[in-house]
């Protein structure tokens, strides 16, 4: 189904030569060889390029081959990478079917807009599984290059503090670090690259002030919300900031806890959820990131399907996932969802219960006697011990 939406998606844009998110990927690498202004305003697009230069390099098996041909792998490729990334985890088949499921309509979403979105929640799903079955070289290599192209998995260095070698996880990441950042050289120049980190940089804080204003398409985010809720386009983004910062740190002090997989899944389904609903550049086809934390963390409980839950369910279905789709009647999407941002609510709700979750939540008093079991998961219990504090 996820492939079969790629290639509907597919031959909808480039029938029809509105393949402009496309064009600027692609392009990237053709300006990166030609050392080009990555971050110029070229006239045959109606967008800027925002991801890191080594984006570029990522880019060029999609950008290679004929248009055509690069369209329907660059879309393929994104339905294949959250296949794998949820056949890596640890729950039964159905459970990752049903996973797969709830998250078809966001998927869809992204694929319409041709966007990067599934590859880079498949990037943290994929890093924090290979740091649970020990392979850190790899894990930190999904880390350290979706965060150059575009920040989010940064969060996953974090997973630090459930690897079983640390000193391991930071010397890969050093190199990984190190080679993502010379990658973009075999290219062009050092300092092309050098200034177009420089560029990089000014663009993302461009497109922030874009962003924040009431009647953006990006900001569906907490600060959007409270931005659009006031009316107060000057409600400033970094107390939020710093405060989710908080929230997703506190629970790593409780070493106790850190022998529960389930704990630690926890931890994956709040990261996937902030670094979206806390980004003033969440759009509409960004969700499919936070929406497969929320599911994640729905699937990894011992009875998913809860009143509670189901309610929940609902909402991401019916707001988050359609609430900006031409199945939602005009008046509602436009004058009520866009206007204040509601496509998130159903994410800021969940992110607060499992932040709570992860702070008050005694997981090892039940996880060999419900949840975990329950799951089958790959790795038993007694795997990871408490650690010393850091």
């Amino acid at each position: 189904m996820y492939v079969a939406v790629a290639v509907f998606c597919w031959q909808l844009k480039y029938f029809r030569h509105i393949d402009n998110n496309y064009l600027i990927f692609r392009d990237s690498y053709y300006h990166l060889k030609a050392s080009l202004n990555l971050y110029a305003a070229y006239p045959q697009y109606s967008d800027f390029y925002y991801y890191g230069p080594v984006f570029g390099v990522f880019a060029a098996p999609f950008a290679i081959p004929s248009e055509a041909i690069g369209l329907l792998l660059w879309q393929v490729a994104n339905a294949v990478a959250v296949i794998v990334a949820v056949n890596m985890l640890p729950l039964t088949q159905k459970r990752k079917m049903i996973l797969l499921l709830l998250c078809a309509i966001e998927f869809s979403n992204s694929s319409f807009y041709m966007q990067f979105n599934p590859i880079i929640a498949a990037f943290m799903i994929i890093s924090f599984m290979l740091v649970e079955k020990g392979k850190e070289q790899w894990a930190t290599f999904f880390i350290v290059l979706g965060a150059l192209i575009k920040l989010y998995p940064v969060v996953g260095l974090a997973f630090i503090l459930f690897s079983k070698n640390r000193s391991k996880f930071v010397l890969w990441t050093v190199v990984w670090s190190v080679i993502m950042l010379a990658l973009p050289i075999l290219f062009t120049g050092p300092s092309y690259i050098i200034n177009s980190y420089h560029q990089w940089f000014a663009a993302l804080s461009f497109k922030n002030a874009l962003n924040t204003g009431l009647t953006t398409s990006q900001d569906i985010c907490v600060m959007g919300v409270v931005r659009r809720l006031t009316q107060n386009v000057n409600v400033p983004n970094l107390p939020f900031l710093i405060g989710a910062v908080v929230v997703f740190a506190l629970p790593f002090l409780r070493f106790s806890q850190y022998r529960s997989y389930v704990f630690r899944l926890q931890v994956l389904a709040t990261a996937l959820i902030m670094v979206v609903i806390f980004s003033t550049g969440a759009e509409h086809p960004t969700f499919i990131i936070a929406v497969a934390g929320c599911f994640l963390w729905m699937l990894i409980q011992e009875k998913p399907f809860t009143t509670t839950n189901i309610v929940l369910i609902v909402l991401l279905l019916v707001i988050t996932g359609l609430g900006l789709t031409d199945a939602m009647p005009k008046f509602i999407r436009q004058d009520i969802i866009a206007k204040y941002s509601i496509k998130a609510w159903p994410c800021i709700i969940i992110w607060v219960m499992i932040s709570y979750q992860l702070l008050f939540k005694e997981f090892t008093a039940v996880s060999e006697l419900g949840a975990e079991r329950d799951i089958k998961l790959n790795i038993p219990v007694s795997s990871h011990e408490t650690p010393a504090p850091v």
